[in-house]
């Protein structure tokens, strides 16, 4: 007990680091050690078990026991998840009209579906809303998740103050759980970044890298310029404490999950850190690894451009518009998990009339680079889960006069 108290009062990032500066180590002195990637494949696989069970319970307890609406907050949360989704598009344009790319084209994209339009991508979403609840769990299913979760919380509010009561003692019980799941995370870190450094080591960078210093470029512009304007306007005060902390404690474990349905768990926490309203977050942290999805609309954005610059098209600046709008609803359906945004390039793609078989040579390059450019998709998407949720809560608190920390 003394060792793992011990263990615990360390900070979680320095831990964090630590376990990242071993990993890397490892992977360069002993990269035949593959058991030491166990500990990431355990890690994610821990986060991604706990994760819908979370949503289900925390989001069902939560409505049971609310006796009122979400409030304006919540509809602040979805305004500034879709205007930055758009914004990161919008980005993305410009950053491929500033600093056109060429990629060099391959087959390395067999076995993938493509979505084929912006009515594919809905119709997959009506369909995953409304799936089997215990198969949504099951499968990681958040839309799905989501919406059962809602219904049953609603139906529960008319139950008896026992079953109730019941709901948050089994809220407190699997939220233990999660604590518990994310102290692992150092071991979980190590592994993850040893599994990367020992199959791919520093040669990414060669290859292609002009397209990840434009798409990297793009999200971190969004992360640190826009994101922190979003956070001024709402809250007329220094966004970039808050900003940071979002980044250090839930950006830094998704670039290494890539996931924003598994790193829900860490967001929750975040939130729980930052004095957030449990009735609003325990809705919008599972919302926002669903439709927050700025970087995801940085990559299908860059990736389309540069298959068109690659072709010689010339990108008109209506089109260029369109395309965001496209890329910013198609991302909005793209999958919480690695390379979910990915599948949904040749959607774009179909905007300038490219081939399906070249737009999947495109997603076979993002394939190829996925190690860097989906690692830093999802640290944006998920830390802005957790940003956007205290931004539109502490901008309630500063209308009450309410002191605000980060």
């Amino acid at each position: 007990m003394k060792l793992i108290k011990a263990y615990t009062s360390v900070s979680l990032v320095l831990r964090i680091v630590i376990g990242l500066v071993i990993g890397a180590i490892l992977a360069l002195v002993v990269p035949q050690a593959t058991w030491i990637g166990m500990f990431g494949t355990i890690f994610v696989g821990a986060l991604k078990a706990i994760a819908p069970v979370l949503v289900l319970v925390l989001v069902s307890s939560s409505l049971a026991q609310s006796r009122e609406k979400l409030g304006s907050q919540f509809v602040t949360i979805v305004i500034l998840y879709l205007l930055s989704t758009f914004l990161a598009a919008v980005i993305a344009v410009v950053g491929s009209m500033l600093f056109p790319v060429t990629i060099t084209l391959a087959d390395a994209a067999a076995g993938y579906e493509p979505a084929q339009g912006i009515g594919e991508v809905f119709k997959t979403l009506l369909g995953k809303l409304v799936a089997n609840p215990i198969a949504s769990v099951a499968e990681g299913n958040f839309l799905g998740v989501l919406f059962w979760a809602v219904v049953l919380g609603i139906a529960l509010r008319a139950a008896s103050e026992t079953s109730k009561k019941f709901l948050s003692d089994l809220s407190d019980a699997v939220s233990t759980a999660v604590r518990w799941v994310i102290n692992f995370a150092p071991f979980g870190i190590m592994g993850l970044v040893f599994a990367a450094v020992s199959e791919s080591g520093l040669a990414i960078f060669t290859e292609y890298g002009k397209l990840l210093a434009l798409l990297v470029g793009c999200m971190l512009f969004s992360a640190f310029v826009v994101n922190p304007i979003m956070v001024f306007i709402c809250l007329r005060k220094n966004p970039y404490p808050l900003v940071w902390r979002c980044i250090r404690q839930s950006g830094v474990t998704a670039f290494f999950t890539r996931s924003s349905a598994a790193n829900i768990p860490v967001n929750m926490s975040l939130c729980e850190e930052l004095g957030l309203d449990k009735n609003i977050y325990s809705v919008s942290i599972p919302l926002g690894a669903t439709v927050n999805m700025a970087g995801a609309a940085v990559t299908i954005t860059v990736m389309a451009l540069a298959a068109a610059h690659t072709l010689n098209m010339t990108v008109y600046f209506p089109v260029a518009v369109l395309l965001s709008v496209m890329s910013a609803l198609g991302a909005c359906g793209a999958s919480g998990v690695a390379g979910g945004s990915l599948l949904l390039i040749p959607m774009a793609c179909s905007l300038f009339g490219i081939p399906n078989d070249i737009a999947m040579q495109v997603v076979g390059v993002g394939f190829i680079i996925g190690v860097i450019q989906d690692s830093m998709e999802t640290a944006l998407n998920s830390s802005s889960d957790a940003l956007f949720t205290a931004t539109a809560e502490f901008r309630e608190w500063r209308k009450r006069g309410k002191e605000i920390k980060f």
